[in-house]
């Protein structure tokens, strides 16, 4: 008899999956942090993310990044993805969007620390940006800059 993975109830990597039609279809999934003994920052960028306008229902676009100190929990990085590209047919606001995926991975996750930053690209010629932070970060980790620069028009 084999011992238990700590990948054994994972159900999307490593196999097809659908594509959920909503965020509260999608389902992230999380696998235990086998270094939860030390702090330590991981970073996700997603600078094609997508989600409709839910008045117009015109495309938005935004670059991501997703920074957070697991505690006892990892998201696996499918469902993340998973997740995500679901806001392809979700329409809301630019804030509702940024917030709502830092909450879910803070509610899924339970790390400690989270912090997301939403670069929007301009729509009707002004871009909004939206930052989400848990509160100060564990002392001692790094946290480099996100990297993106705010936008800049032709001046």
């Amino acid at each position: 008899m084999s011992e238990k993975s700590i990948y054994d109830d994972l159900t999307m990597l490593g196999g097809q999956t659908v594509q959920p039609q909503s965020p509260e279809e999608a389902v992230l999934e999380r696998v235990p942090n086998p270094q939860a003994d030390v702090d330590y920052a991981v970073r996700f960028t997603a600078p094609e993310f997508t989600s409709l306008c839910p008045l117009t229902g015109q495309p938005d676009f935004a670059h991501l990044v997703i920074d957070y100190v697991p505690g006892d929990w990892l998201v696996e990085s499918k469902s993340l993805k998973l997740f995500l590209t679901s806001f392809r047919n979700h329409g809301a606001f630019h804030e509702d969007c940024t917030v709502s995926i830092a909450r879910r991975l803070v509610d899924t996750l339970d790390p400690k620390w989270l912090r997301l930053g939403g670069y929007w690209y301009p729509r009707g010629g002004i871009p909004i940006d939206v930052f989400y932070q848990t509160g100060e970060p564990p002392r001692g980790v790094w946290i480099p800059e996100t990297g993106v620069p705010g936008y800049r028009g032709r001046g």
